[in-house]
């Protein structure tokens, strides 16, 4: 009977262990903020009614499940819905971490990969525009209906986000005055 009881508080133990090593629900570890995007990227958004935009968002589909490019398929260790298919992927469903994400670093992660993961980069496979796709369907798994609010630096509903500050464009001269006026 004593021997019972030692294998079952070994095995509860032995559980609670292997949470705590797992990080508990999801197996990611605790949920902190991911570092801040490097300057070439620091500044770029979602191009300006992507949030919004519904081919788009399939475009972004696609290129996950390896669709349109099979060299690219993210679901193959995100899963297809989101879920890890593979022990390391990011869960993209758990949305108290993913909101820690601007779309900016979003963006660096799937091009230049994450350092000391099995996340490689993928700007040798993908335009910055199939980039900024998956970060658009990715998104949807925890954060459907939002879009990244540059200006407020926070994931807001869609119909309120603010566009990118665009680049004021260049000014053009003036057209000259005919001669002889």
């Amino acid at each position: 009977m004593k021997q019972m009881k030692v294998l079952q508080l070994a095995m509860v133990l032995g559980m609670g262990l292997f949470m705590v090593a797992c990080g508990g629900e999801g197996g990611e570890g605790p949920v902190v903020p991911p570092p801040p995007a490097p300057a070439e990227w620091a500044d770029k958004h979602m191009p300006a009614g992507w949030w919004t935009d519904a081919v788009k968002l399939e475009e972004g589909r696609k290129l996950y499940a390896g669709e349109t490019n099979p060299d690219v398929n993210c679901a193959s260790c995100h899963g297809k819905d989101g879920k890890p298919a593979k022990a390391g992927a990011r869960d993209f469903r758990v949305g108290e971490r993913m909101k820690l994400y601007s779309d900016s670093v979003w963006a660096w992660r799937i091009a230049d990969g994450v350092p000391n993961t099995k996340m490689k980069g993928w700007k040798s496979k993908l335009s910055d525009e199939d980039v900024w796709k998956l970060v658009l369907y990715e998104r949807s798994f925890a954060l459907a209906g939002k879009g990244w609010d540059a200006e407020k630096k926070t994931w807001v509903d869609t119909a309120g986000v603010s566009a990118a500050p665009a680049a004021a464009p260049a000014a053009v001269p003036a057209a000259p005055e005919p001669a002889g006026k």
